[in-house]
């Protein structure tokens, strides 16, 4: 569970959003990044043994940098004010699926995946649901998915309008096969993760992803 000196610690900053602030808080920066660190382990050793996949990943592997990209950003704010965990199911590549835990006061989030592939492996994963769609629309069809996530996210940002060049427009699967990210997501209470359960509670969430991200590992790992 993330302490309440944490998540103190980012309400101020969300008030301080400077680097005077983040200098004389230095201290409190170093306790949050240890609680950080071993919110990770607590919830990566939850989901090891339900995901074998994630065996190599360390806490390092997980992680994301407080420092904002502001290069092409209007919003010059310079640190993150969220936090956020990434579990890959194949540290050494990419755009491997996962699975992403998101703590923001009002907006928590958990999701799994693949986010924005690149177009060689975005075509990758159509051409596997061209030939496999069966076994995705099992995977989301099941209750477990089903009651944690719903569906698959799916809207005017992450759908083409016309089916994808290459593919026919009367496939079977022609709506799986227009998104241009493959993810899923669950809103949570920002509640849930201060409570001494949380890593278990999230883990059981999370894995309902599991078959979602085996077909698209499979898809990204298959050679043409």
């Amino acid at each position: 569970m993330l302490s309440k000196e944490a998540l103190q610690f980012l309400e101020d900053l969300v008030a301080n959003n400077n680097t005077e602030w983040m200098h004389a808080n230095k201290k409190r920066y170093e306790n949050y990044k240890k609680d950080y660190h071993q919110y990770i382990a607590s919830v990566l050793a939850e989901m090891k043994p339900l995901d074998r996949t994630l065996e190599p990943l360390e806490i390092k592997n997980c992680t994301f940098r407080i420092n904002r990209d502001i290069r092409f950003s209007k919003d010059k704010s310079p640190y993150k004010t969220n936090i956020g965990i990434w579990f890959t199911q194949n540290k050494n590549h990419k755009n491997s699926p996962g699975y992403y835990i998101h703590y923001e006061k009002g907006r928590s989030f958990i999701a799994g995946g693949v986010w924005c592939p690149e177009p060689d492996e975005l075509k990758k994963i159509r051409k596997e649901i061209e030939f496999f769609h069966d076994d995705l629309e099992k995977i989301v069809a099941d209750k477990t998915f089903k009651k944690e996530f719903q569906e698959l996210t799916r809207d005017d940002t992450n759908s083409l309008k016309n089916a994808p060049k290459g593919f026919d427009p009367n496939h079977p699967a022609i709506e799986f096969l227009k998104l241009k990210s493959y993810t899923a997501s669950q809103k949570v209470d920002d509640k849930i993760f201060t409570e001494p359960d949380f890593s278990k509670k999230i883990a059981q969430k999370l894995i309902a992803l599991k078959p979602m991200n085996d077909f698209l590992k499979r898809a990204l790992e298959t050679e043409e």
